[in-house]
């Protein structure tokens, strides 16, 4: 009967200050409200409404859906799946795509937020805009605990946004982008040790830039970036001779990021290391090519150990033992058969293996890090051209697939080891857009 709640709640008010019986026209229509004496019961053209009865079901309904909502995620919580899942649109007018995750890993419909940034995209060696993995990068976005850091290729800048603790798709930005001091941004990190996040650039002003976090949004810690010497354009010409991801170790006492080189000219990679001193990421670094690998692409750190996972597009993938200067070499290495190029890479907890993906094949392989094995190639069978961008956590992997409209791919692994299987491939949608074939990044809530 009532056709908003903002009315109801207008007549409960009304109610509860009336000393006497009130009577309400209702527009031009001839019938009137009347509300008795005792202020809870209240007829209308002939019928009685119980007012009491009504208020409690308006606001137990309210309260079943909060409710509901927490529950989800408290059960995800709870078995250390995911909440949520986010990438960047890297449209013309960048956004942040935020997804529900249901107790059983699946995925449906959240939000999309503006950044206040630009998307973009790099170009091949003819010139022409590049169409598939436009950034050349694993890391365009990054989440810990509440707080998200994301790229704005296209303008050269940062956004921070908090995460709502009750419905994880909700964000707010928190002061304004900040200018990363270089040109085409592609990889972001955030430590909460360090209350930090740093962002790599990979345009003719190539480089690392960091920032101290706080609710106030992002604050500059340098004047000058620490400079990588690509002789690049912006936009930057690809996939090779690019930034490819920045993340700091497992203890955060040092910033890594992974160059591609170019074989072609015998342009070798290297993993770059600027040592954390006092709280500050040092503007002196190192840098190493392990014998082997010349195009290091995607990263992960690995639990309990000092060694890194990395991605080769010109082989497959190795683990890498770091000295105490974070010196590099090969520990493992996996050359995949029939791979176009492997170069986003995650490591799950529920297996305790990495998982790869090609951007031109269509399989998640899992892998050894230990030894190299190949432990399986899942052909994810699901029409996607391939996977790019990647992440574990608890019993899944959400994989981004490119196209003319993205795709997250959902794979579950609670079986363990070799047990990994596709279970879902979600095209977003229903949120007020569709999201184009240019999106970048993904992270975990």
């Amino acid at each position: 009967m009532f056709k908003s709640i903002p009315l109801f709640a207008t007549l409960v008010l009304l109610s509860f200050t009336s000393a006497a019986p009130l009577i309400l026209p209702v527009g031009d229509t001839g019938v009137s409200l009347s509300i008795n004496e005792d202020g809870v019961v209240a007829s209308l053209d002939g019928q009685t409404i119980d007012l009491g009865t009504a208020l409690n079901k308006v606001v137990g309904a309210s309260t079943s859906e909060d409710a509901e909502r927490g529950n989800q995620n408290q059960a995800s919580a709870a078995n250390g799946n995911p909440k949520a899942v986010y990438f960047i649109s890297n449209a013309a007018k960048n956004s942040i795509v935020a997804l529900k995750v249901a107790s059983n890993g699946l995925l449906s419909d959240g939000s999309i937020t503006a950044t206040g940034g630009l998307g973009a995209v790099g170009v091949d060696a003819m010139g022409k805009p590049v169409a598939v993995d436009p950034l050349f990068s694993q890391g365009a976005i990054k989440v810990e605990g509440n707080a998200m850091v994301a790229v704005n290729p296209g303008s050269n800048t940062i956004s921070m946004f908090l995460i709502d603790h009750q419905d994880p798709t909700k964000l707010r930005m928190v002061g304004k982008p900040a200018d990363t001091l270089g040109e085409f941004p592609v990889s972001v990190t955030i430590s909460s040790k360090l209350s930090m996040a740093c962002v790599a650039n990979s345009g003719a002003k190539a480089g690392i830039a960091c920032f101290s976090m706080s609710k106030a949004g992002l604050k500059p810690l340098d004047k000058t970036l620490r400079p990588f010497e690509l002789n690049q354009s912006t936009p930057p010409v690809g996939p090779t001779n690019t930034v490819s991801q920045t993340f700091f170790n497992a203890d955060s006492t040092a910033l890594l990021t992974t160059v591609k080189g170019d074989p072609m000219k015998n342009n070798t990679g290297f993993l770059s290391s600027f040592p954390v001193e006092d709280g500050c990421v040092s503007m002196t670094g190192t840098r190493s090519s392990p014998n082997g690998t010349a195009v290091l692409f995607g990263s992960t750190t690995l639990p309990g150990t000092n060694d890194i996972f990395v991605t080769d597009a010109s082989f497959g993938a190795a683990t890498l033992s770091l000295t105490s200067k974070n010196i590099g070499a090969i520990k493992a290495s996996t050359k995949i058969e029939g791979q176009v190029a492997t170069c986003w890479a995650t490591f799950s907890s529920a297996t305790k293996t990495a998982f790869v993906t090609d951007v031109g094949t269509n399989i998640l392989n899992e892998i050894d890090v230990s030894t190299g094995a190949l432990v399986k190639g899942l052909d994810a069978n699901n029409g996607n051209m391939g996977m790019i961008d990647l992440q574990a956590k608890g019993n899944f992997i959400y994989a981004l697939a490119p196209g003319n409209m993205s795709k997250v791919a959902v794979f579950d692994v609670s079986g363990g080891q070799g047990s990994v299987k596709a279970v879902q491939n979600f095209q977003p949608k229903g949120m007020g857009m569709g999201i184009g074939g240019s999106a970048q990044g993904i992270a975990l809530l």
